[in-house]
Parts: C-alpha cells; sequence; structure tokens
C-alpha cells in the first residue's frame, strides 16, 4: 500500500503541485498509515531525491525545488504535530540573509529541506547583523549559523560572514558554532567561502540542507 502512495505523492511534488501532494497525504492517513511513517518513509525520501537528482543536474529546475521544499516542511509541520511522541532532532540552525541582503527565495528552499530532515531552524529573516546571528546562536544552542548572500558585496562584506568568523574567534565557540554560507556569489568562485571564513557552502538550496546537516553532524561528533 505505501508503495502507490510514494508514487502518487513524488508525482505531486514533480509537477509541483501542492494540493495533490496534501491529497495523498490526507489519503494515507485516511487509510490508516502512520505520521511518523508518512515523514520518514515519504517525505524524507523525496526530498533525498531531490537532492540526488540535483547533484546529477545542477540546473534542473528551481521551480521544482521551491515547491518541494515547502510541500515537505508544510507536510512535515502537519504530521509532527500528530506523532505519538515528540521526535528526534537531529540539530538547530540559526539562518539568515547577510546584512545588506533582502534576498530570501534560496533561504527559503534551505529552510523547506532542512524542517522535513528533523533539523529545527531558526529564522532571523533578512538583512541581519553578525552580532545577531551569533547572539542567536548561542541563545539557541545552535550547531551552525547559516547566512545567505546574493550579491558579491553583501558576500565579501566586513559586516558578513567575515565578522560572524570574529565573532566566534572572540568568544572560543568556533568548534562548536560552524558557519554555512550559500548564494550565487559561492557559485560563481566555488573558493569564495574560504574568503570570507565559512566552514563549507552549497551551490544551491537543496544540497545546503544536506551540507548543513554535515555540520551538525560533525559538531556533535
Amino acid at each position: 500500500m505505501m508503495e502507490a502512495y510514494i508514487q502518487a505523492y513524488n508525482e505531486a511534488v514533480f509537477e509541483t503541485d501542492k494540493n495533490a501532494a496534501l491529497a495523498v497525504v490526507n489519503s494515507a492517513l485516511a487509510a490508516g498509515i502512520s505520521p511518523e511513517n508518512i515523514v520518514f518513509q515519504l517525505i524524507i525520501p523525496a526530498v533525498e531525491s531531490m537532492m540526488a537528482r540535483i547533484e546529477k543536474d545542477p540546473d534542473s529546475n528551481l521551480a521544482q525545488h521551491f515547491m518541494t521544499a515547502q510541500i515537505a516542511a508544510d507536510v512535515t509541520e502537519r504530521m509532527l504535530a500528530k506523532f505519538s511522541s515528540p521526535p528526534n532532532i537531529v540539530g538547530k540552525v540559526v539562518i539568515g540573509a547577510a546584512y545588506g541582503d533582502l534576498h530570501s527565495l534560496g533561504k527559503r528552499i534551505v529552510m523547506g529541506c532542512l524542517k522535513s530532515l528533523m533539523v529545527e531552524v531558526i529564522d532571523l529573516g533578512v538583512n541581519v547583523t553578525a552580532e545577531n546571528f551569533v547572539q542567536e546562536a548561542i541563545a539557541h544552542q545552535a550547531q551552525v549559523i547559516a547566512i545567505s548572500a546574493m550579491m558579491v558585496h553583501t558576500a565579501t562584506s566586513e559586516l558578513g560572514s567575515l565578522k560572524v568568523r570574529r565573532l566566534l574567534q572572540a568568544q572560543n565557540l568556533e568548534d562548536k558554532i560552524k558557519i554555512a554560507v550559500g548564494g550565487a556569489p559561492y557559485r560563481f568562485d566555488p573558493t569564495l567561502y574560504i574568503k570570507v571564513g565559512a566552514d563549507a557552502w552549497a551551490p544551491d538550496g537543496v544540497t545546503a540542507a544536506k551540507m548543513i546537516v554535515n555540520l551538525i553532524n560533525a559538531v556533535q561528533a
């Protein structure tokens, strides 16, 4: 029975049809499939499949990336409320657009995928100061600070990731909190993340979620 729901859900996601995807989930619930199985056997595999597809074809459809992430986040949040016991959270991340940057699409894709992968996400919005990134990471005991920058000057600014690195160094937090970055400037220069003091980067919002989970695991190892 589950195989039929998996196929129907994947087809709905591929067509970026949120209503159809939710209809599949509701049908599965009505048939007696547990919210836990819907998340771990339906939602997460669909996100992982998209990650694998993007690794093979980096130029695949952005609309599909966005809708898959948003559908996954929406369905996961609905199912979590129905879990028989609270799920184990992989870790925590604070995320936002760099100081001076008002773009949010890439960040929203990352957030959607992270939520479906059982990562708690604290969204700081856009135009976030370095001080706010670090303060919120400490307050929420987050393992990762994720900084999105869609323009070269916000990616390389002394008030962005570079300052976050300096603040972490000053407080001896570099082993406890990692910096992840992403956005167009990093695709143009894959070594830029090193120049701005980050620990890792990803070429798109979907694989960024996988990269952030890897950083969380490294901190917790």
